[in-house]
C-alpha cells in the first residue's frame, strides 16, 4: 500500500510526521509524494488562523475528487470533525493525540483511541533537522487559542525518553534539533521537572549539533528562568529566544487570558540578553483583538521599539471556533486590522534591517541545512541567524563564514 503524506503547520506536526514515518516503515508502507500515486492520502492539518483553515479544506476538496481513501491527522480532526466530514463523509480522522494509532486506520482496525507517550515510539527523520516534541498540550488557555483546545492539557514526556529521541535522529544523520510543542517554557510543569533541566540532559550527548527551542510563554518561562537561562549555556545550544509577547497593552493581554504583563516580558528579555549579549529575540504580535483601541495599538507599536527585536511574527487577529475570543464584543474592522498591520510591518521591516546589517564583518560557525533556489547553500550561525552563500556546500556542514550583507531577512555570507 502507497501513503501520500502532507504536512502543514506547525515543529509540534512536522515531529507527528516523524513518528508517522517511523510506524508507516516499521510496517513496510511505502511512501510516495504525489496523489495519483498514492493508494492513501494522509493529511497533517493545521487551523491556527481562519486562511490557513480554508487551506486545509481546499485540499481536501482535492483529495476527494480522486476517489482514494483519505486519513485526516492533526488539529483539525481533533477539534473540528464535522467539518471534514462535511467535505469527506468517509474521511478517517487522527486526532493530534493519537498519531501513533495510524497503522490501526491504515489497517481498518476498530481503534479506541488511548494516549501514548511519543517519545517512546521510533521516528523516521528525513534530512538534517530533527523535530521533537518534548511535550502534548498546554497548561493556558490564551482565549483566542484554538490549538490548546486540539491538542489538550499540558502532558510532559519523560526526559530519558527525549534524550533518547535526539540520540536516535543524530544518529540518524540529523545536525540540528528542534524541541517543540505549545510552549516549551512549562514543560515538566506536570511531572516536577523543568526546560533547564532538560537541556542539561540532552547536552551530555557527544557530537556536533545544535539544538533549537521553540516558542515559550512568558508566564510559564518565569516559573523557572534561571534554570532555564543556564540551560541555554551549552554552545550547541542557538542562542535564540522565541517569546510571543502578543500585545503591547496590559488590559489586552488580560483579555487574552496570557498572565503575564509587559514588564514580566521585558524582564525575560533583559536577563536572556544580559547573559547572552547576541541572542536573537523573536516575538509575536497580534493586531486588532477585539475592542483594540488605537492607542493600545500603539502600546504596541512602542514596546517593538524599545524591543528592538530581530523577528517580529504579526498576525491579524482571527476568530477561531470554540474560543472565548470568538465571543467577545468590540470586534475591529477588517479595514482597520489591515492598516494596523501594515503600519507595524513597515516599522519592523526597518528594525530588522538595522538589526542584520549589525551582523556585516562578523564571522560565524555556520551548520549548512538546506539548498535554495541557483543552488544557494543555506546555513544557520550560533545564533540562529539565516545566511545565503552562493558557494554549494554539502548540507549537514559546519563551515566558517563571514558576513558581507544583510537584508530584512537574512545574512549573505562567504567562506573565510
Amino acid at each position: 500500500m502507497k501513503i501520500c503524506l502532507e504536512v502543514y503547520g506547525c515543529t509540534a506536526n512536522k515531529s507527528d510526521a516523524s513518528l508517522i514515518m517511523g510506524l508507516l516503515k516499521k510496517n513496510s508502507y511505502e511512501t510516495v509524494k504525489n496523489l495519483e500515486d498514492a493508494d492513501v492520502l494522509l493529511i497533517l492539518t493545521c487551523t491556527v488562523i481562519s486562511t490557513t483553515e480554508q487551506r486545509m479544506l481546499s485540499r481536501l476538496r482535492i483529495f476527494k475528487k480522486t476517489g482514494k481513501k483519505v486519513i485526516v491527522a492533526g488539529c483539525m480532526a481533533s477539534i473540528q470533525p464535522k467539518i471534514i466530514k462535511s467535505i469527506i463523509p468517509e474521511a478517517k480522522l487522527l486526532p493530534a493525540q493519537y498519531s501513533h494509532h495510524i497503522i490501526d486506520l491504515l489497517k481498518d482496525n476498530k481503534v479506541s483511541f488511548t494516549e501514548k507517550n511519543k517519545t517512546s515510539i521510533s521516528k523516521n527523520f528525513d534530512g538534517t533537522i530533527a523535530p521533537i516534541s518534548i511535550a502534548e498540550g498546554c497548561m493556558l488557555s490564551c482565549s483566542y487559542c484554538i490549538t490548546s483546545l486540539a491538542r489538550g492539557r499540558l502532558k510532559s514526556f519523560p526526559s530519558d525518553e527525549i534524550v533518547k529521541d535526539v540520540y536516535s535522529a543524530l544518529n540518524q544523520g540529523c545536525k540540528e534539533i528542534q524541541l517543540t510543542t505549545q510552549d516549551t517554557g512549562s514543560y515538566g510543569l506536570d511531572i516536577n521537572g523543568n526546560l533547564g533541566e532538560l537541556l542539561q540532559n540532552i547536552c551530555k550527548i557527544r557530537g556536533e549539533y545544535r539544538i533549537r527551542i521553540g516558542m515559550m510563554n512568558p508566564y510559564t518561562t518565569l516559573k523557572n528562568l534561571d534554570s532555564i537561562i543556564q540551560g541555554f549555556s551549552d554552545p550547541r545550544i542557538y542562542k535564540f529566544l522565541h517569546l510571543p509577547v502578543q500585545s503591547g497593552d496590559n488590559n489586552i493581554l488580560n483579555k487574552m487570558n496570557r498572565k503575564y504583563t509587559i514588564d514580566d516580558f521585558l524582564f525575560i528579555v533583559k536577563k536572556f540578553r544580559d547573559t547572552y549579549p547576541k541572542i536573537t529575540i523573536s516575538t509575536d504580535i497580534i493586531v486588532g483583538f477585539p475592542t483594540e483601541t488605537n492607542d493600545q495599538f500603539k502600546r504596541s507599536i512602542k514596546l517593538i521599539k524599545k524591543l528592538n527585536p530581530d523577528i517580529v511574527n504579526i498576525t491579524k487577529y482571527s476568530a477561531r471556533p470554540y474560543t472565548k475570543a470568538k465571543t467577545m464584543n468590540g470586534r475591529v474592522k477588517t479595514d482597520i486590522v489591515k492598516e494596523r498591520s501594515k503600519i507595524l510591518t513597515n516599522i519592523c521591516m526597518s528594525i530588522l534591517k538595522e538589526k542584520n546589517s549589525q551582523h556585516i564583518g562578523r564571522k560565524y560557525d555556520v551548520l549548512i541545512i538546506k539548498k535554495g533556489k541557483n543552488n544557494i547553500s543555506i546555513g544557520r550561525t550560533e545564533n540562529y541567524k539565516s545566511v545565503f552563500l552562493s558557494e554549494d556546500i554539502d548540507i549537514g556542514l559546519f563551515i566558517p563564514v563571514e558576513i558581507t550583507n544583510a537584508t530584512t531577512t537574512h545574512l549573505v555570507g562567504t567562506l573565510i
